[in-house]
């Protein structure tokens, strides 16, 4: 390296590292204004939709909710069983539930959960899906009509020595001018049997001065075929080709089953939850007679305490004893608006309207029994879950056929026959007589006239050596059968099973409302007696008052244990599938427009006047037994014996009432455990089926609860007051002052 360069390459290397490293990130513009306003400094964000539409009434207008604060309410709403289900199903284009037979919980996964609730559009959809409903598998069988065209002009060099070449010298390569086009229409069909037929015609043009078979160098060539062609070994028959559209069908089926299942859910829930609302208002009547005695009980002992004949620890005993069936009026009232907001969802109408809905319709306490080979043969029969597993079953059925079809060769047979003209023109006004090659012909002349006519056979066949992919279709289709096979069997024992712990739990609810019951009188009598004896002086303040708690305990036991075995009546028809005709639920299609039943009444004259053709042993094989019975079953079907849904097995008495003997001992020898008698006389308190009483009095809920002659009212910040009968309105309000 000389000096030169040395001394000169430090220099260089400064310039560059100043110019490399000090130059800004951000390039500079000349015109540049500073206005950024179009300018993102983010590629996401939370965004609102463009999209709106108008609010439920039910939504847009809900009141403030109900609460212990604000009880207050226009009017009660007297609803039965019946009219429930029939406005809940009214205000049901999204099945909802409430969790009872469905994996998720009652107001929680709000998106998922109505993301995947069912629909009254799913069958709709199902059956319209343009890949795989039954209207796009029998597309497969319309007429098709394609049609294309061609149309070119080029310059072609040639190495013909002619006396027309290039420049008209003779050696030199002629320049081939050529304008050709052409048109193929064509109209095919499919058949049943999966043969095509099809009709179509080609015309083809060319013009140039290399055509030599006319004087004016144009030639015209136009042809119709008729063309047949017939699988005879893979694809042939009417079953293999019409499986597409059984599938089809099959799935539309099971969109009905998942859609009846739904609505039959949503029925239970309903069911269930109007026996709770029901209990929910007894619950609230016995949190409040129990609040009352209590009371009552401590403005004695207050009394008592200020005269000197009770201590302070008795006046605070008391005190506490009123307090906690305060606490307990209060939580059930809590629960009757929760469990009444939860039947107004199912309804489908607005949480809070100014109404307080009311059940009018008693649980029944008599007896339900079934006879259990009945109604297993029914809940065999008539359950939308299996009969859903066995469309599946049948889908995989067809699927297994038309594996099988594959391990078949493909031989396709055909015949095509064509008629021919050829021609200067196309076609003329009038015939002129010139025939190709004449000068002057038609190609349509010579077509009509049928000079040119060609026939011929098509034959087609390939197979695949070894039929790998084939055969392992066909196992696939094998494995899943039978894994559908083996669900199907499950399903069979697990409803057997439920249908058994249905069946124990409706007999343990009614036995287990009658020992409440008895319960309910025996703490009714303790309380009399043991307030007596204390008024007297011969007991102690503490037996009153846990028999106060006992009995109200055993009040709402009784109706807890009441509302259950309604639901599990509902439960057994819920299992034996006639649950929706327990409900008087049928599911029937919708009406459509006139326009279609026009159409239907059309083609159904069409077919009518039409000849039947018998495909013989191609036709595909009946997968349908008919439309599903909703109605009673009162004809054994093979092994399986039914009778009528609402009655099926079932019968109802009265619950005999011979006099109950709680309070006696057992015998010497006899079991402690015995059983105790059915439910009998009515206790003093209120009645085994005592009527649910409720009225408005200064804009608040009142319950009554009969006893005898007279009805107990209670209500939450009522003044007392007499009833026109003369009967005496006993009540207190937890909101009035305690006396001191």
């Amino acid at each position: 390296m000389t000096r030169q360069l040395r001394s000169t390459l430090p220099v260089i290397l400064i310039v560059l590292t100043a110019f490399t490293g000090c130059h800004p990130t951000q390039p500079f513009y000349f015109h540049e204004d500073g206005d950024l306003s179009h300018y993102l400094d983010h590629a996401t964000a939370i965004e609102a939709p463009d999209y709106s539409q108008p609010l439920l009434e039910d939504v847009e207008f809900a009141e403030a909710p109900m609460t212990l604060s604000d009880p207050e309410f226009r009017e009660m709403w007297d609803l039965e069983l019946e009219e429930v289900v029939s406005i809940a199903l009214q205000n049901s284009k999204v099945v909802r539930n409430l969790g009872g037979v469905t994996p998720f919980g009652f107001a929680d996964a709000l998106v998922g959960r109505t993301a995947s609730a069912s629909t009254i559009y799913d069958t709709a959809i199902v059956e319209s899906d343009s890949n795989n409903g039954v209207e796009a598998a029998q597309s497969a069988f319309d007429a098709q009509l394609q049609s294309t065209g061609t149309q070119g002009n080029g310059d072609f060099l040639s190495s013909t020595n002619r006396p027309q070449g290039f420049g008209g010298i003779p050696g030199f390569p002629n320049v081939l001018q050529l304008n050709s086009g052409g048109v193929r229409t064509s109209l095919s069909k499919r058949n049943a049997t999966g043969g095509t037929t099809s009709l179509s015609n080609t015309t083809e043009y060319r013009r140039g001065n290399s055509i030599t078979a006319t004087t004016d160098g144009s030639f015209w060539t136009t042809a119709f075929e008729v063309r047949h062609t017939q699988p005879l070994l893979r694809g042939r028959g009417a079953m293999i080709n019409r499986i597409p559209v059984m599938i089809a069908r099959i799935n539309t089926d099971v969109s009905l089953a998942t859609f009846e299942a739904s609505i039959r859910n949503v029925v239970l829930d309903l069911e269930n939850t109007y026996w709770d609302l029901h209990a929910a208002y007894r619950n609230l009547e016995t949190a409040k007679i129990g609040r009352d005695s209590a009371q009552a009980t401590w403005n004695n002992v207050y009394e008592k305490m200020k005269g000197g004949l009770e201590s302070s620890q008795a006046e605070a005993q008391s005190r506490e004893q009123y307090f906690f069936f305060r606490a307990q009026l209060e939580t059930a009232l809590r629960d009757l608006y929760n469990v009444e907001n939860r039947l107004r969802y199912l309804m489908g109408i607005a949480a809070t309207d100014g109404r307080l809905i009311r059940p009018i319709d008693e649980p029944t306490a008599a007896r339900v029994s079934h006879d259990w080979r009945m109604i297993h043969a029914e809940a065999l029969l008539r359950s939308t879950e299996l009969r859903q597993q066995k469309w599946v079953i049948e889908r995989r059925e067809l699927e297994l056929v038309a594996a099988k079809n594959q391990l078949l060769p493909q031989l396709d047979l055909g015949a095509a026959y064509r008629w021919v003209g050829a021609g200067d023109d196309l076609i003329n006004a009038d015939r002129n007589g010139l025939n190709f090659p004449a000068d002057g012909s038609t190609a349509f002349d010579e077509l009509t006239e049928g000079n040119f006519q060609e026939f011929g056979f098509l034959f087609n066949f390939q197979m695949p050596v070894g039929y790998r992919r084939e055969l392992a279709g066909v196992r696939n289709a094998q494995l899943n059968l039978v894994r559908e096979q083996s669900r199907l069997q499950d399903m069979e024992l697990n409803t057997s099973h439920l249908l058994s712990t249905a069946i124990r739990n409706l007999d343990f609810n009614y036995h287990s409302a009658q020992t409440h019951f008895n319960r309910w009188k025996a703490s009714q009598s303790e309380v009399d007696s043991v307030r007596v004896l204390y008024e007297r002086g011969k007991s102690t303040l503490d037996l009153v008052l846990d028999a106060q708690r006992r009995r109200a305990q055993a009040q709402i036991d009784y109706y807890r244990a009441l509302s259950e075995y309604n639901k599990s009546i509902a439960e057994v028809h819920f299992r034996k599938g006639s649950l929706l005709e327990y409900n008087n639920v049928h599911l029937a299609e919708g009406p459509w427009a006139d326009k279609a039943y026009w159409d239907a009444l059309g083609h159904a004259r069409e077919r009518d006047a039409s000849y039947y053709l018998n495909y013989g042993y191609t036709r595909p094989n009946v997968i349908s037994q008919g439309p599903v019975n909703q109605g009673p079953i009162t004809e054994y079907v093979g092994d399986l014996a039914a009778e009528p849904a609402y009655g099926s097995g079932e019968t109802r008495e009265l619950v005999p009432t011979p006099a109950p003997r709680p309070t006696e001992r057992p015998e010497a020898g006899e079991s402690e455990s015995r059983e105790p008698g059915p439910i009998t006389t009515r206790p003093e308190g209120p009645s085994l089926n005592a009527p649910l009483r409720a009225g408005i009095q200064g804009g608040s809920p009142a319950v009554a609860v009969q006893s005898g002659s007279k009805f107990e009212w209670g209500s939450l910040g009522l003044k007392s007051d007499s009833r026109p009968d003369g009967n005496e309105l006993r009540q207190a309000s937890f909101a009035e002052p305690l006396r001191k």
